[in-house]
């Protein structure tokens, strides 16, 4: 779960990810309109009738596992004085996937964008607008920043290729063949890195792939990038040492496996991608 945190109009708003949604903190957001009673505001809000068919909307759109029959006794009371809603027992009776209460270091509750964005909307017009207005300059500071890690690490894989390349011309190519001779030695070899690393030739990969653009490389996780860039100046050093390629294959092999699980782990290359 990875946490960020933006401000609209004086009010710090925290945004939690979870399996590649963003879910925004209602608790913030009321307490832009009054910091003692957010749980309140929330309550009050999930009272109106306009709130509940939104929601049971948005959850019959995105989640399977919703409850119908809970959700209409709700509606059905929504509106009346006596109707009160709090927040863990719509959670708990429909099943609803939308709204999160945390507690911890996550405390509060959260919503997904489309439903905080209303939630918003009921809070403030204004405020709304404002909201919206810094999430979309947060994701677009954020798809900005993975793409510069993405080429930063594709380019140190096309400089490393060009070492790795000067060694199979030193040590692979005999005299005298062809260009021909030279183009299949080259695709071999970038394929046994290929297969080191993805498990799969470039082939392979374009004939399970058809509609996608590129190559396996350029469809590759900042972490793959980096790991390619290494077991190249690797398998340039295993040439030059003589080693047959089936043993490089190994090699690298077990050392792709090696940086990847701690890669996947480190908090160096988790800050790199927030």
């Amino acid at each position: 779960m990875k946490k960020t945190t933006m401000e609209v109009q004086g009010t710090g708003i925290s945004i939690i990810q979870q399996e590649g949604e963003d879910f925004i903190s209602l608790t913030d957001i009321a307490r832009h309109r009054d910091p003692k009673r957010t749980d309140y505001i929330i309550q009050n809000w999930l009272r109106n009738r306009n709130t509940i068919e939104f929601l049971g909307l948005w959850e019959s759109l995105n989640n399977p596992r919703f409850k119908p029959i809970e959700f209409d006794g709700f509606k059905k009371q929504a509106g009346l004085n006596s109707f009160i809603l709090p927040v863990k027992q719509w959670i708990e009776k429909t099943n609803s996937i939308g709204i999160q209460s945390k507690a911890g270091r996550y405390g509060g509750t959260y919503a997904h964008k489309d439903i905080a964005f209303e939630f918003a909307a009921w809070i403030s017009v204004e405020f709304k607008l404002y909201l919206i207005k810094e999430f979309q300059r947060l994701k677009e500071d954020e798809n900005r920043r993975l793409s510069l890690s993405w080429n930063l690490n594709r380019t140190l894989s096309k400089l490393n290729y060009r070492i790795h390349t000067d060694a199979i011309k030193e040590k692979l190519i005999p005299a005298l063949v062809s260009s021909e001779q030279n183009s299949i030695t080259y695709a071999n070899e970038a394929d046994m890195l290929n297969v080191a690393l993805f498990g799969l030739t470039a082939k392979e990969w374009r004939e399970d792939n058809l509609d996608k653009e590129g190559n396996i490389r350029d469809h590759a996780s900042i972490e793959q990038l980096l790991v390619l860039a290494n077991i190249e100046g690797m398998n340039a050093e295993f040439i030059r040492m003589g080693l047959a390629q089936g043993e490089r294959l190994r090699r690298l092999n077990e050392i792709a496996i090696r940086q990847m699980r701690i890669l996947v782990t480190t908090p160096t290359i988790k800050q790199l991608k927030e």
